[in-house]
């Protein structure tokens, strides 16, 4: 079967289905939800063969990265799964108010008071994993900054627009991205000298151009990373931070790893691709560790090491099938 490029895979629920879900946890409460919720995600996990291999690859990985040979065993893909549904409810009781202050643990917090005294703007690169929701509801009642958040799917904006039914108080930007061109360069660069914080993920290829991708360790194996992100972030000059929100298992609360990478990622011309590919690995590193520590927050269900130039060879020989 060939494999599809991220931004192609179809969203396995729609918007009615967010309509039930967010009716459901107002019903019924999170543990009452789990139960209704508990046969469905079981359901997607059988019948979801791409998303399950793709778990599984990645679980054997890690294992590969922390030099264990302990086997991927059917109870850690279904956790797996079981988590990335823990996470969407997540967002929605981080937006319901439900989770506050006492239930987060900040590393380097201090970093994140100080650009909010300056008037200046920046760019934080997150990724899929863990979950950055919790971090855009939390800032609304903690830094005065506007917060734009660059998505790549429409999936994305018609969750925000039940999250603003939930809570009209949602204040964030969502630009929705189908080219990272000039103009929209522009209007970021025009956010940052305004003092705004522009969010963006660092881990998922570009929707438009495969060639735009580097190929860098991830957890001990090449994988593709958009070099979009980073380019974007030296365009902007400004400063730049890596953001995670992962969840520990225990305790049930949050840590947010707030990181300053640079002051700026400017780069010289005749150094620039030696330069970004430098840049791209340090985040690489950076996603491996918190990867290897939070493997069931690893929300990225398709062949994250699959070059985007072997997806593409793979649907054009699919088309010619059809």
């Amino acid at each position: 079967m060939a494999a599809k490029h991220w931004s192609k895979m179809q969203e396995r629920g729609n918007f009615l289905g967010i309509q039930i879900l967010l009716f459901a946890h107002k019903l019924l409460g999170r543990k009452g939800l789990w139960i209704v919720l508990f046969p469905v995600v079981f359901y997607l996990f059988l019948t979801g063969k791409v998303a399950r291999v793709a778990s599984k690859a990645f679980l054997d990985q890690v294992n590969v990265y922390q030099g264990r040979k302990q086997p991927v065993t059917f109870k850690m893909q279904l956790t797996h799964f079981c988590s990335f549904a823990d996470s969407a409810l997540d967002k929605i009781d981080a937006w319901l108010g439900r989770i506050t202050q006492r239930d987060i643990k900040y590393t380097n917090e201090h970093l994140f008071a100080e650009l909010d005294e300056q008037n200046q703007g920046a760019i934080f690169i997150g990724s899929h994993l863990g979950n950055l929701e919790v971090c855009r509801a939390l800032s609304q009642h903690r830094s005065s900054k506007k917060i734009n958040v660059l998505v790549f799917t429409h999936h994305a904006v018609e969750f925000n627009k039940m999250l603003k039914k939930i809570n009209s108080d949602v204040s964030v930007n969502l630009i929705q991205v189908t080219d990272m061109g000039p103009d929209l360069a522009i209007l970021l660069k025009e956010k940052v000298e305004q003092g705004e914080i522009i969010v963006i993920v660092g881990d998922r290829t570009s929707t438009t151009t495969a060639s735009r991708s580097v190929q860098v360790p991830f957890l001990g194996k090449n994988a593709p990373f958009s070099q979009g992100p980073f380019i974007l972030a030296a365009l902007l000059d400004c400063p730049v931070y890596f953001l995670f929100c992962l969840k520990d298992k225990k305790s049930k609360k949050y840590q947010v790893i707030f990181e300053h990478y640079s002051q700026s990622l400017k780069m010289p011309r005749r150094e620039r691709q030696q330069a970004l590919t430098l840049i791209i690995t340090d985040y690489a590193q950076r996603l491996s560790y918190y990867a290897a520590l939070y493997p069931y927050q690893w929300f990225n269900f398709y062949d994250f090491w699959k070059s985007d130039q072997q997806v593409v060879r793979d649907q054009s020989m699919e088309n010619k099938c059809d």
